[in-house]
């Protein structure tokens, strides 16, 4: 299932051209990570294209020796000039700074991450806790519930009430998906 994890994200022409690109952005404890990812996966199962839906990139880094917004803005700046001429939005986010905005913005508290995995383990839905870089794929649950399409709450990250938001908002656009409380 791995290698066809792989070659499914890659059918997507985006994260194809990020990853030829990677080495460029020199994000330490870097991965590609989230929607455009298993949102390549379930397109391709529901028959189409497969960036079609994916609203941005995610890029995760783990920095702890530069927790500001400025230094995280100038990484946003690097990518945005290396991969601009795509056309998609690209979004940067250094996983040692999230516990200091994540309460804030989403009303539920957030312990201090140790590296840019912890992040990915911390998705709201266990099958969408991946995260690719050349050579290399971190999937802490597997990929089973990710192709069976099942939507789980994760607990690491018990909010329901995000939880909820997030599931209904996949079947929105993906209809087959299950969920399962």
């Amino acid at each position: 299932m791995h290698d066809r994890f792989l070659d499914d994200i890659r059918r997507n022409p985006n994260n194809r051209a990020i990853l030829e690109r990677w080495d460029a952005l020199a994000l330490p404890d870097g991965w590609l990570v989230a929607g455009c990812l298993f949102q390549t996966v379930w397109n391709l199962r529901s028959g189409d294209a497969p960036a079609s839906r994916i609203k941005d990139y995610d890029l995760f880094y783990f920095d702890a020796e530069d927790l500001s917004q400025a230094g995280e803005a100038r990484v946003q700046a690097r990518a945005d000039a290396l991969l601009g001429d795509l056309g998609i939005e690209v979004e940067v986010a250094n996983q040692a700074r999230v516990h200091l905005w994540y309460e804030s913005h989403f009303g539920e508290r957030y312990e201090a991450l140790h590296s840019a995995r912890d992040g990915i383990d911390r998705f709201l839905v266990p099958a969408t806790c991946v995260g690719v870089r050349p050579g290399e794929l971190y999937a802490p649950n597997g990929l089973e519930l990710l192709y069976e399409g099942v939507l789980t709450m994760n607990p690491l990250v018990p909010h329901r009430e995000l939880f909820e938001r997030k599931a209904a908002s996949y079947r929105t656009r993906w209809p087959w998906l299950r969920i399962e409380a």
